[in-house]
């Protein structure tokens, strides 16, 4: 309504009455006069200053016009051969005003953060005249159309809001101001109008035209932002349309400059405009950050128009403010801005990609580029940045995390940091040098501008950030000076340029004094400098040097007083230079005070100095100093950092370094010393501790080629500095390098599966070199030209190389001695350049791939035979163009596609069969230069490729290919780019090495193009998973990988149900009603010990064809809340335990498991049809939201996705036609939302005032419903007025009669009463229909979390675990006769173990299953009034499962004290031995004794140093015994069951009789490390060389190891071996190691497998008999639990990232498996390998081995 006033269009003079002056103001010449042309009144503004004459509305700068039309008109004709200007203030929606000015003064554009300025030419001119200046003296009136909302959204990527105030000034006529929404056409009449689609002008906008005259002809129509710079009206949405052509002329060219025309065409413009990221301006504010991160900027191109991308930045504090695009085509340089974007559209589909952006730049390898003296601290000492190439990098020291600045497009060539962290100045090197001004907390870029130099040098800032100096050279060379004034830049304003000077004196260093920012001081080859800024004047004056002028000065620092005086007599000037002299200079007086000499001291055949002196002779070079009060810094050319004090009297400390020191800088705190060596070296010295740390280190020269690896993280590089370096993925850090002075580095791959790597060179050797032994292992010289292509296998069977000279060579690599296998000439293109896509092998490495034997033919062959399998002349592929296409590099597709990629010279991309090589597809103009590099995702979803100096990454699953994301950063040809081996992380090489996320997920459930199309989604549909969609998957080609699940959105995904609906009407009216919530406390996940790479989620368990198959849940999840249903009539009885929902069948006990959630499930609901169960699971380290499925009951499939809230769901409940769903968000989350049943559609949401606990609808009337929450019941109406549904709120206090405390349930009764449960154990009655409460009574002692009513009872659980029945039969009438508990008697109560936190009863309320937090669900029958235990498991973390040696039964022991024994056939729970207030730490079952089988025992080890062991067969505890004085961590019994050996965290081993319960021997070897495992064997291996009948081992924590042979019936006991592990540096498990895990192998006596925190996650086989590690298994992550198969040779070992693997020893293969929440800190073998148990803190899953 508050547009509607101004529809359709709103004449502004008239509306603000102009002619009066109240409302407006007019300053200087301001007149009305009569225009002969429009024959009416029209306001004159003149004079010689714009500024001092003008008319503006409204009259104050305090109010606003507050006009929200779209589109302004100004009609107004310039005064000939006069300047005009106009200035709109316009407010955006954030409340930002923006100053909009149009002006024939401007003569280009500019912009800040809140300023755009456009020069307005008004007469068509050719191109090749000035476009700004004069109006002409034939100036006509002129209809000046613009787009706000398009002027903020093209040029600043704001939302337009209102338009605030308008100045107009002189000189001009001016007749009126239109706003309005509608785009008119001012030359278009009524006739003309009923044939065209526009809207002509209305009459009273319309300028005259007499009859027979053409509107053209009089007057001029500009319409700005033109067509050509259109954009979506809203920042999110992507245009579907190609964009239009923008052409870049010769030079620089002045930007947005609108120019009107005669010609009835819409104006043009020249510029190349930019917008920032749709996706970024559209997201909400993000909260503050220590650490912002800023993204890389991205551009994106469209295929028919490559050569003119935008550009757009990735995140809203990272937005690409400027940019520097240099076409390679026309050699140009455009300097683009901010204010100056428009976005690219895609061609093709409108989906594009998901997310967009793809990629975010996570971090940088590098450092330098154009210099290496370029690293600074900031002013707070904790971060520190520096250039990497044209990246700027802001390094935390302490955690490594990198953030950056993005927008050079080439080397950045200086830095300057103000005081106070706010500015950060930046130029880059290439000419005509382009600088720019950050917001350094933000990373914004507030400002972009030309320097006055060619090139800039060197930049220093006032510690206040007003002033920035630079030095660098002007076109002919000289030295050229230049102070910017920057104080207003923060503030929107300019950078102004308040001085320069030329000087014929060299400049190597410049710095603003600390104590006057009007004085500097510079060095160079025989001159120190003082300057001066005074009247916009720079003024230099020497420093008397007198016998050190001819000097060549390096450096310069100034002395701060240590109590900060600010007096230039306080403060003192050192200069270094490259003699090794260090001058001592009083600013005040220019003198030279001391002068001083490093000079190198030898030892005798000494090859370093021992001790610096400064004294005369030759001295040592020094590059740089820095002085803080109490010390100097100086980095020399010998590679030294020294400290000297400041009288230089001996070194404080020195630190060598690998190559000479460029740059020193002391922290502010002077406690750490940064330093930088022109080899690409960055590091610290801290002064305290005497280390060094390393920041960074980088290749000094581009990087040719990349590879990783898996299992260890690493990664390898080559360069053309001749070296091969070795990084770790996960620090960005340097693990080893290998360097060659003769031969250099060409080619590099990993072995797949051995710490191996390989590298070509350039003599055409090619050499394996060892990870663990860092040496050369074989070395191979078969080919006689530089190695170009070099890749292996997936198995790591066989490696392929090839050379300039044509040939190509095969090596087996099943054995570390690697050989040739065949040698093959010219095979493959010669004299082709060295390139990671010259060679490519399959996925399943059947087939390999190259280029050769020419340029325009394309080979595939067998990988194992080397035979022929197809040539493709690529040349004879594009018939339509006269030049011979040739082939540039080749990569395969997955191995279920069938694709193979070629890159080739005609800047394509062909897609062809790698069976019969026809054309699949083709991409077109990917690139204007031929692309050396190549890949495709493992899914097959994004294709990457390597073009100039940017990143394309392909939406290669469309078949109607959409344009590529492009990514810049580079300043220098990318050489290499692939995705890391978990597809998580992409990798481009080529000045540096960036590391980039890949923000799309890993979808579940992939579908390949050309497979059946997957179920579309809507925009908040997530992946669905059950058992149909499984069943659809191609087959695994290798072992399975972990993915991650697709970040979940507000919305929902349907799938129809199979086989038909099965819909049948059960619905019973009489059913229990009843709604829940656990007292006042809401649900609250089991503790996650997840690591961080939990992140990349797991698989679901793959369908029965698989390893394993779930079988059995043991366990409830008694921290859920309504999380169990049941229903008599139909016999439908699930549950939660976990992240599953278990269908169980009451007389059978068969389980279903229905999976999916990606967290633990925290509340269930079934329809009252019983047709539908919806349940819910709150965040997981992969979802942003939670998450709630709704489940077909009948098929157990999952029909619809859901994804409500960002928190977890409290409550879900159905409404009594089930035709909606409401769900309830916790306390954090506060959000109420409705859904419909049909489409599962989100019908209405709001946030609520405070904390809710509960919602029900009533169930007599399906519009009503009602939450409870603190001390409130709010009732909701729903009136449903078409598709649409809102919500009508009534809140009632509650009396303070019930008493402080919270509502926690509630449950609806007879008509109208509604039953309120409290935290302080009160039932309070309310009237729905009067809104009152009038009757309450004392429930229980504790807080009433569960209310059911059915009939005349009422059933209440509380915190205390009493569920009691109430008679509320007589309620009803005391609504009218008035309260009185008198008439509510409790029928029966029962005790349960625990708080109650679900329940289902039948229509009378006889019988019910009730669940509590102790994760038990019990029957209940108030008839017997008995309680049976259904379901039950422990409530705290399982620590052991252990078996029978017949395997009829299973016992398990928990930190709740208890020992349990099972029924292994049905999992009932037959034993419970309880210890009270200790925790059951570990447990082990007795063999099988004396043939006597029946004497079964447990030993069973508590927190208190006591082992107790318990009689099976008559259930009785037999013997307690105290062997440790700490908690025992494991127990053992020995092969005859005689002896217990258990271990304690002290590290103790100590060995028992169980039967007297006397220890005779104790072991203290470990002592220090807790004891994690022993296990115990029959010795079977003879070759031990010791006596015993035992062979055990101990495993601790400290990754140590010991076996021994034992006979305990002799007393004997001897060490066979004794293996140590290394430790790792860092930990990847929350600070917390991982356990010591060992165990003996089952099916080979001699061996003895270990996992544990190590250098490597992997599981390592020791041979005891050969004593050497025969095997190395890789594992994705750190092993938590470990258990090998007697019968078979599998072994499972389970992660802190709930998964579950299961390894076949024997075929080298693994499968991955997920169904926990939690750690998998448990798993464990039947005896006869049938069953596998794991545990996740007290959930137990029962998997059947499949085939045993």
């Amino acid at each position: 309504m508050a547009r509607a006033w101004q529809h359709p269009f709103l004449n502004v003079f008239r509306h603000f009455r102009v002619d009066e002056w109240k409302r407006s103001a007019k300053q200087g010449d301001v007149a009305v006069v009569t225009d002969k042309t429009l024959k009416g009144a029209v306001y004159r503004i003149r004079g010689s200053v714009s500024a001092a004459n003008y008319i503006q509305l409204p009259k104050s700068s305090t109010q606003s016009l507050g006009l929200t039309g779209r589109y302004l008109y100004v009609l107004f004709r310039p005064l000939p051969s006069k300047h005009f200007v106009i200035h709109l203030d316009v407010s955006s929606k954030d409340n930002q005003v923006i100053r909009v000015s149009f002006s024939n003064l401007f003569k280009e554009f500019k912009s800040t953060a809140t300023w755009l300025q456009f020069p307005l030419v008004l007469e068509a001119r050719t191109p090749q005249r000035d476009l700004v200046g004069l109006a002409p003296s034939g100036a006509r009136w002129t209809c000046l159309q613009l787009d706000l909302q398009d002027v903020l959204l093209v040029y600043l990527n704001r939302c337009y809001g209102h338009l605030k105030s308008i100045r107009l000034c002189a000189s001009l006529l001016v007749r009126n101001l239109y706003t309005s929404d509608l785009c008119f056409e001012p030359a278009i009449s009524g006739a003309q109008w009923a044939k065209l689609p526009v809207t002509p002008m209305p009459r009273e906008m319309a300028f005259p035209v007499p009859k027979g005259e053409s509107w053209h002809d009089r007057y001029i129509h500009v319409r700005f932002p033109s067509e050509s710079l259109k954009v979506p009206s809203k920042p999110i949405e992507k245009s579907c349309s190609p964009p239009e052509a923008v052409l870049l002329g010769p030079g620089p060219q002045p930007l947005p400059c609108p120019v009107a025309s005669s010609k009835p065409v819409r104006f043009s413009v020249s510029p190349v405009v930019q917008t920032p990221s749709p996706t970024a301006s559209g997201r909400a504010a993000l909260a503050p950050r220590p650490f912002p991160e800023v993204s890389l900027s991205q551009e994106r191109s469209d295929a028919s128009n490559a050569d003119g991308p935008g550009f757009h930045s990735l995140e809203p504090w990272a937005q690409l403010e400027a940019s520097d695009i240099h076409t390679a085509a026309a050699g140009t340089h455009v300097l683009t801005h901010e204010s100056a974007e428009v976005p690219v559209a895609r061609t093709g589909s409108c989906e594009g990609f998901l997310p967009d952006p793809v990629l975010r730049l996570k971090g940088v390898i590098g450092f330098g580029g154009h210099g290496t003296r370029q690293a600074l601290w900031t002013p707070d000492g904790a971060a520190v940045v520096y250039p990497c190439h044209a990246v700027i990098v802001v390094l935390l020291v302490d955690t490594g995390e990198q953030r950056f600045f993005l927008g050079h497009t080439d080397k950045v060539s200086a830095l300057a940091l103000d005081g106070s962290s706010s500015l950060l100045a930046s130029a880059q090197a290439r000419a005509p040098s382009v600088m720019r001004l950050w917001d350094f907390q933000t990373g914004r870029c507030l400002c972009l501008f030309r320097s006055p130099m060619h090139v800039v040098c060197s930049l220093s800032f006032s510690d206040s950030g007003a002033l920035l100096c630079g030095v660098g050279k002007d076109h002919h060379g000289r030295t050229m000076v230049v102070a910017w004034g920057t104080g207003q830049v923060g503030l929107g304003g300019e950078v102004v340029v308040l001085a320069k000077a030329h000087t014929d004196f060299d400049v190597q260093a410049f710095r603003v004094t600390f104590f006057d920012e009007t004085r500097m001081a510079s060095c160079g080859q025989g001159s120190v400098r003082l300057w001066r800024l005074r009247g916009g004047v720079l003024r230099s004056c020497p420093v008397d040097l007198g016998e050190h002028h001819a000097l060549q000065f390096t450096d310069l620092a100034f002395k701060q007083a240590r109590d900060g005086c600010p007096e230039p007599s306080a403060a003192m000037l050192f200069v270094c230079s490259r003699s090794g002299h260090i001058l001592e200079i009083d600013c005040q007086r220019m003198v030279v005070r001391h002068a001083r000499r490093l000079l190198p001291t030898r030892t005798p055949g000494g090859p370093h100095p021992q001790k610096q002196t400064f004294s005369s002779g030759p001295g040592i070079a020094i590059s740089s100093l820095s002085v803080s009060p109490a010390m100097c810094a100086v980095g020399s050319e010998d590679g030294f950092l020294r400290l000297w004090p400041l009288d230089f009297s001996s070194v404080l400390l020195e630190a060598e370094h690998e190559g000479p020191v460029s740059s020193v800088c002391v922290s502010p705190d002077g406690l750490r010393v940064l330093s930088a060596t022109s080899s690409g070296h960055l590091g610290f010295l801290d002064t305290l501790s005497r280390v060094y740390h390393m920041l960074a280190r980088s290749h000094t020269a581009p990087v040719l080629a990349l590879a990783m690896e898996q299992r260890r993280g690493q990664l390898a590089t080559v360069s053309q500095d001749r070296t091969v370096r070795i990084w770790d993925l996960a620090t960005l850090q340097q693990l080893y390098d290998f360097t060659s002075s003769e031969d250099a580095p060409c080619a590099v791959t990993f072995h797949p599966t051995r710490p191996t790597f390989f590298c070509g060179f350039s003599s055409g050797a090619v050499r394996s070199f060892s990870l663990e032994a860092a040496e050369v292992l074989v070395e191979h010289t078969c080919h006689r030209g530089a190695v170009t292509g070099l890749t292996a296998t997936p198995d790591g069977r066989l490696l392929f190389s090839s050379c300039s000279q044509g040939s190509l060579a095969q090596y087996s690599c099943a054995d570390p001695q690697w050989h040739v296998l065949r040698v093959a000439a010219d095979m493959v293109c010669p004299d082709a350049p060295a390139s990671p896509s010259a060679l490519a092998v399959s996925r399943d490495g059947r087939l390999l791939a190259f280029v050769g034997p020419s340029r325009c033919t394309v080979t595939v062959m067998g990988s194992a035979s080397l035979d022929e399998l197809l040539r493709v002349d690529i040349g004879t592929l594009d018939l339509a163009s006269s030049r011979l296409d040739s082939a540039m590099a080749v990569c395969f597709g997955p191995a279920a596609l069938g694709h193979l990629l070629v890159s080739t010279s005609s800047n394509r991309v062909v897609v062809l069969d790698a069976v019969s090589g026809r054309i699949i597809r083709e991409l077109p103009g990917v690139h204007p230069e031929p692309c050396p590099s190549l890949t495709l995702s493992e899914d097959a979803r994004f294709l990457l490729i390597a073009a100039g100096r940017t990143i394309k990454v392909w939406d290669y699953a469309t078949q109607a290919s959409p344009g590529p994301q492009v990514y810049i950063g580079h300043s220098e040809p990318v050489q290499a780019v692939a995705f890391s081996p978990d597809q998580q992380q992409v990798l481009s090489a080529g000045d540096a090495v960036f590391l980039w996320d890949v923000l799309a997920p890993t979808e579940s459930d992939q579908s390949f193009p050309g497979a059946p199309p997957a179920c579309k989604t809507g925009p908040g549909a997530g992946p669905l998973e059950d058992a149909a969609s499984r069943a659809s998957e191609l087959p695994r080609q290798q072992v399975p990988k972990p993915c991650q699940a697709s970040p979940p959105r507000l919305g929902v995904c349907a799938r129809p149900p199979e086989g038909g609906d099965g819909a049948r009407d059960t619905r019973n009216s009489g059913a229990p009603r009843t709604t829940y919530l656990a007292s006042c406390k809401a649900f609250t996940p089991a503790r996650v010990s997840c690591s961080p790479h939990s992140a990349k989620g797991t698989c679901p368990p793959p369908a029965s064809g698989g390893w394993l198959r779930l079988k059995a849940v043991v366990g409830y999840s008694g921290n859920g809340r309504a999380n169990m249903v049941w229903r008599p009539d139909t016999g439908f009885f699930a549950y939660t335990c976990g992240r599953l929902v278990v269908v169980e069948d009451l007389h059978s006990g068969a389980q279903q498991h229905w999976s999916g959630h990606s967290a633990e499930i925290s509340t269930l609901a079934l329809s009252h049809s019983a047709q539908v169960l919806a349940s819910a699971s709150g965040r997981s380290s992969t979802t942003a939201h939670c998450q709630i499925r709704v489940w077909d009951v009948s098929g157990g499939l999952c029909q619809h996705l859901i994804f409500p809230h960002s928190t977890t769901v409290l409550a879900l409940a159905f409404s009594p036609d089930d035709r909606l769903l409401v769900t309830l968000g916790d306390h954090d989350g506060r959000t109420l939302a409705l859904w419909g049943t049909a489409t599962y559609d989100l019908v209405s949401s709001t946030r609520l005032p405070e904390p809710v606990h509960g919602v029900a609808f009533n169930p007599w009337d399906a519009g009503e419903l009602t939450c409870v929450g603190q001390g409130t019941v709010t009732f909701w109406l729903l009136q449903q007025r078409g598709a649409d549904i809102s919500l009508q709120v009534r809140r009632e206090p509650v009396p303070e009669a019930v008493g402080a405390g919270e509502l926690t349930s509630l449950c609806y009764g007879a008509p109208p009463l509604l039953y309120c449960g409290t935290s302080s154990g009160q039932v309070c009655v309310w009237d729905t229909r009067a809104g009152r409460c009038f009757l309450s009574w004392e429930a229980d002692d504790g807080g009433i979390g569960l209310l059911l009513f059915s009939g005349s009872r009422l059933v209440s659980g509380s915190s205390t675990g009493r569920l009691r029945l109430w008679a509320v039969g007589a309620v009803s009438e005391l609504r009218c006769k008035g309260s009185g508990a008198s008439s509510v008697f409790m029928e029966h109560e029962l005790v349960l173990d625990g708080a109650v936190v679900s329940a289902s009863f039948d229509d009378s309320v006889d019988m019910g299953v009730v669940g509590t937090t102790a994760g038990t669900l019990w029957f209940v029958s108030w008839a017997e009034g008995t309680s049976t235990r259904l379901i039950s498991g422990h409530r705290s973390k399982v620590n052991e499962v252990v078996f029978s040696p017949g395997e009829s039964h299973c016992a398990t022991c928990s930190e709740d004290g208890s020992v349990r024994v099972w029924a292994l056939a049905s999992m009932e729970l037959v034993i419970q031995f309880q210890v009270l207030n200790q925790s059951c730490l570990c447990l082990a079952w007795s063999p099988p004794c004396c043939g006597r089988p029946e004497q079964q025992r447990l030993a069973a080890g508590y927190g208190d140093g006591s082992l107790r062991i318990f009689s099976v067969s008559r259930t009785a505890m037999e013997l307690k015994m105290h062997p440790h004085p700490v908690a025992l961590t494991t127990v053992a019994f020995s092969t005859d069951g005689q002896t217990v050996l258990s271990g304690d965290k002290d590290g103790l081993v100590a060995v028992s009789h169980p039967c007297t319960g006397t220890t005779f021997r104790v072991l203290s070897d470990h002592q220090g490390a807790p004891i994690s495992t022993i296990c115990v064997t029959c010795k079977e291996c003879e070759d031990l060389g010791v006596e015993g009948t035992d062979l055990w081992l101990a495993a601790s924590g400290d990754q140590r190891v010991s076996v021994w042979a034992s006979d305990w019936l002799r007393n004997h006991c001897e060490l066979v071996d004794w293996l140590s592990f290394p430790m790792p540096a860092t930990t990847e498990t929350q600070g917390h190691l991982p356990p010591s895990l060992a165990a003996f192998c089952p099916w080979d006596g001699a061996l003895l497998m270990y996992v544990g925190p190590g250098v490597y996650k992997e599981v390592i086989i020791y041979n005891l008999c050969q004593k050497q590690v025969v095997e190395k298994i890789p594992l994705p992550f750190f092993a938590m639990s470990l258990s090998l198969s007697p019968g078979t040779h599998l072994l499972a070992v389970g992660f802190a990232e709930c998964m579950l693997r299961l390894v076949d020893c024997a075929m080298g293969t693994a499968q991955d498996f997920a169904g926990h929440d939690n750690a998998v800190h448990l798993c464990r073998f039947t005896p006869s390998a049938r069953l596998l148990f794991t545990a996740a803190r007290n959930e137990i899953l029962v998997w059947e081995v499949p085939g045993l």
